[in-house]
């Protein structure tokens, strides 16, 4: 079993990939239950995509603003957005990559969040949360 309270106070490179993982599926779960709700209720791909978005960059530029990167939130938040209207762009795109290529659009979320997932963990460790 995970200490959640030793990880937390650890400052290694594990234990920060280990707390953008656990952040990171809670964040990615509430934004994929969005996708689907939104998807659900009859819009389009696109537009299921930019709202789980919205609803997800709210929850996670506090989560991995305060726990994983353990910074201060301070004027970063234009640099979140801005990292995640680019990472918007590449979802979308890899969704309708997948969609064109036969899978359906909740399955083709699902997986076109791994790479962006990736992305983000760079983008904001050495752009957004420096």
């Amino acid at each position: 079993m995970v200490d959640l309270r030793a990880l937390a106070k650890d400052g290694t490179l594990r234990a920060l990939l280990a707390r953008y993982f656990v952040t990171g599926a809670i964040n990615t779960a509430f934004s994929y239950g969005v996708y689907c709700a939104v998807l659900y209720l009859g819009a389009p791909y696109p537009v299921a995509a930019l709202v789980s978005l919205a609803a997800g960059v709210c929850l996670s530029f506090v989560t991995m603003g305060r726990i994983v990167f353990r910074s201060q939130l301070q004027n970063r938040f234009s640099r979140f957005v801005a990292v995640w209207a680019v990472l918007y762009g590449v979802h979308v795109g890899l969704i309708w990559v997948l969609v064109r290529g036969g899978l359906d659009p909740y399955l083709a979320g699902l997986i076109a969040s791994v790479p962006v997932l990736a992305i983000s963990f760079l983008a904001q460790r050495y752009y957004v949360f420096r």
